[in-house]
């Protein structure tokens, strides 16, 4: 088997990811090329489309989710993000047991301990039929039936075990935050019904154009599914086979392409929770461990950062009108001016028509104008 190394990984990562260069594609297809965009923080998604797009503006995806076109809920590793309308129909049922895994947490199992898992869902499609509600209101709904009861994890605990969609507005450019949410039943939203059977197939061959070469682990570790292997084991006839550095098991559609490791890439700047950070377990044709390690403490809320020689360089930070880059390497003077100039470009698409500025810190946390 060939051996890939780490740089020929990186490079068809990006590659990939449309991170090597800015596509012309529009924001649904790439969405549906990626499969999934992670998208709990509102405008993250924003960002990450920015990146990869030749020619992107706000209202291009903010009209997808209006036209329904893409659905925003929980899916891939039981967290929010934007797919379009149909391939949310596979993918939610086919990652259905991580999903409905989170009522044994805690946080679900102590308030809905006891309540018959069926009957709730049922309940709360009856309530949700032909409505778009908030999450607050629907839970003060379901505490009618359920009472006694913490309304708003009554209702998180129905968007566990039916699929919902989320309102446009929960999607809307300059939301930093998700604090209100509106939710509708995901076929009724859609328009059509939602698959009832998984299809890890479909789940495999659509993760590997996107983002492999990869291993088992990393393609359970992207979707947060288990047994991958076994569905491995029945398409191997169609898969190309490679090895990494570490001389773990690589697969990979036929027809994908290889990336040159010398080829030139861009700087880019990635936000927080982006898919191609996320889209492996071993995510060292990325990020270093070092360099993971550091985001570790702030996992929770996410670290935007960006690239130098395609791989993570540093983080940056959205302070008003101002982009923070905060280097984790020492910069060259070329990459320096790249970045800035990187960075100047995103502000124009953050805070557009504002008087803004790029602020890098050196190497040792001194701020460089």
């Amino acid at each position: 088997m060939t051996e890939l190394s780490l740089r020929a990984l990186n490079r068809t990562l990006l590659v990939r990811q449309m991170l090597a260069e800015r596509s012309p594609i529009g924001p649904l297809e790439l969405v549906r090329h990626v499969v999934a965009v992670q998208g709990q923080e509102p405008n993250w998604p924003y960002v990450g489309l920015w990146s990869r797009l030749a020619d992107f503006d706000h209202d291009e995806l903010a009209a997808l989710l209006r036209e329904r076109k893409l659905v925003r809920s929980t899916m891939i590793r039981r967290t929010v993000h934007l797919a379009t309308a149909q391939d949310f129909r596979w993918l939610r049922p086919t990652v259905r047991p991580i999903v409905h895994a989170a009522l044994r947490a805690p946080y679900f199992r102590d308030e809905i301990d006891g309540i018959d898992h069926d009957e709730l869902a049922a309940v709360g499609r009856e309530i949700l039929a032909g409505k778009t509600l908030s999450r607050s209101d629907f839970g003060k709904l379901l505490a009618e039936h359920f009472p006694d009861r913490l309304p708003r994890r009554l209702a998180e605990s129905v968007e566990m075990l039916v699929p919902m969609a989320h309102g446009p507005e929960t999607g809307e450019w300059g939301r930093w935050r998700n604090r209100h949410v509106t939710m509708s039943l995901a076929d009724e939203w859609i328009g059509d019904p939602m698959g009832t059977e998984p299809d890890p197939e479909q789940l495999i061959l659509r993760y590997l154009a996107a983002y492999g070469p990869a291993t088992v682990a990393d393609m359970q570790a992207w979707a947060g599914v288990t047994r991958l292997a076994e569905v491995i084991d029945d398409m191997r006839d169609r898969l190309r086979v490679f090895t990494d550095d570490k001389h773990k098991v690589l697969f990979d559609v036929q027809d994908a392409p290889l990336a040159d490791p010398d080829l030139p890439v861009p700087v880019r700047f990635l936000p927080a929770f982006d898919n191609a950070l996320l889209g492996h377990k071993d995510r060292r044709r990325m990020i270093s461990e070092e360099d993971r390690a550091r985001t570790a403490a702030e996992a929770s809320a996410g670290v935007p950062v960006y690239l130098v020689d395609g791989f993570v360089h540093g983080r940056w930070a959205l302070d008003g009108a101002t982009v923070r880059v905060i280097p984790w390497h020492p910069l060259t003077p070329g990459d320096e001016e790249a970045v800035r100039a990187e960075a100047a470009s995103l502000l124009g698409f953050v805070a557009p028509g504002e008087e803004g500025k790029v602020v890098v810190t050196d190497h040792s946390g001194a701020r460089q104008p």
